[in-house]
């Protein structure tokens, strides 16, 4: 897996990011939220992930699509250390929940711990099936 976040990497269906929030399953590591939900992809993509930041704490355009920039840059450049050797395939939205603004090292070791905290929770699921 490249340092790529290509277009069809990219979440874009409606019906299942509406079957990712209403199904899915979510971890936190705040400021950041993930929800994920296991799936299968007709193009056979591992993951596809899309970003979110709420309209209602950040007013302004400007703040949110740098608030979103930061997530997808952080997210390009950890996702092959994390998701490099792996078979199962999900969808990933991921939140910012915060009302302050941030920088992209915070960024960057929330989105390390949120990765980090993702794969103990799924090593545990498919350890426990219940």
């Amino acid at each position: 897996m490249q340092f790529k976040y290509s277009k069809k990497d990219k979440l874009k269906s409606k019906k299942l990011i509406e079957q990712l929030f209403s199904e899915g399953k979510s971890v936190t590591a705040y400021p950041l939220k993930l929800i994920y939900l296991k799936t299968e992809f007709e193009d056979d993509s591992i993951l596809k992930t899309g970003v979110s930041v709420s309209k209602r704490i950040h007013k302004t355009a400007v703040a949110r699509n740098r608030i979103k920039r930061l997530l997808r840059e952080a997210y390009r450049l950890n996702k092959p250390h994390y998701f490099n050797n792996s078979s199962t395939s999900y969808a990933f939205m991921i939140l910012y929940l915060s009302k302050d603004g941030t920088t992209f090292d915070d960024i960057d070791k929330k989105m390390k711990l949120l990765f980090e905290k993702f794969l103990n929770k799924t090593s545990k699921d498919e350890e426990n099936p219940t």
